[in-house]
């Protein structure tokens, strides 16, 4: 899909991180702005940034845990612009780090209501108006976790790979009945985002609890780029219609690796 002036892109979890790039990113190109967030004042600084750049904006502040809070967001934008043409489903938060069986509820559910049902939130509330144009593009954010299982993460990864398997289901069907809406699943490694920040807030939160990897991945994934860095990289995704992409070659081969280990592992009990 072409970027260009005239066009409307939405961005959840747009008031900092990755969000905030692909939105700064995407105001390079002419698009007008929906942005949408949990932290009011932290989007309302953005929302103040990106429209000094020349493009109109429009804040919209909502949970994505909240299906009602997202098609509001939907519905704000098609009254403000009449139209949206990209969508992209990024906000999302992580957790300390432990044996899945001593997650707390609250911080499981937590974790899945935004990581995962903030996406399918998102893709109940905005496909339906790409499907009417018969044209656009839908960004769904997943990670490295999305590919490669990290041990003591099984909330995240779970809520990860979830939003692999939506995008992949979304993808199959808009072949069928919209082609002309391109979908593309973003896996980033380690991207310097404030998203360690949303660990302090949880559920149950521990202040001492680490918010990093208790081991590094032996790979180029552990190394931290900048969010502009990520954000260049889903708009050459958006314009090449590539589904699934990466931030650091080690997310493809973390990737590789572990498909090719469970295709070794599948069998058919005789």
């Amino acid at each position: 899909m072409q970027l260009q002036r005239g066009q409307v892109a939405v961005i959840t979890g747009a008031a900092s991180g990755i969000g905030r790039a692909i939105a700064a990113a995407f105001a390079t190109e002419g698009l007008d702005l929906v942005l949408s967030d949990v932290d009011a004042r932290a989007l309302a600084e953005a929302a103040t940034e990106l429209a000094a750049t020349g493009v109109a904006t429009l804040e919209a502040v909502a949970d994505v845990r909240d299906a009602e809070a997202v098609e509001g967001v939907a519905a704000a934008a098609l009254e403000r612009f009449g139209r949206f043409d990209v969508v992209v489903n990024n906000a999302g938060v992580s957790a300390g780090y432990g044996p899945l069986w001593e997650v707390p509820a609250d911080e499981l559910r937590w974790i899945l209501e935004v990581d995962l049902f903030g996406v399918l939130h998102g893709i109940r509330a905005f496909v339906p108006h790409l499907v009417q144009r018969g044209s656009g593009h839908v960004v769904n954010i997943s990670s490295l976790a999305g590919v490669a299982v990290i041990p003591f993460n099984g909330p995240y990864n779970t809520a990860k790979q979830g939003v692999i398997a939506a995008s992949e289901t979304l993808r199959a069907e808009l072949a069928q009945l919209a082609p002309g809406v391109g979908v593309t699943v973003v896996c980033p490694g380690r991207v310097a985002t404030r998203i360690g920040d949303a660990a302090r807030s949880r559920p149950h939160a521990d202040p001492a609890a680490p918010t990093h990897l208790p081991s590094a991945p032996p790979d180029d994934s552990a190394i931290i780029i900048p969010a502009e860095d990520a954000a260049a990289i889903v708009v050459a995704g958006i314009r090449n219609d590539h589904f699934l992409i990466g931030t650091h070659q080690g997310v493809i081969d973390n990737g590789r690796a572990r498909y090719a280990a469970l295709r070794d592992e599948i069998v058919l009990p005789a």
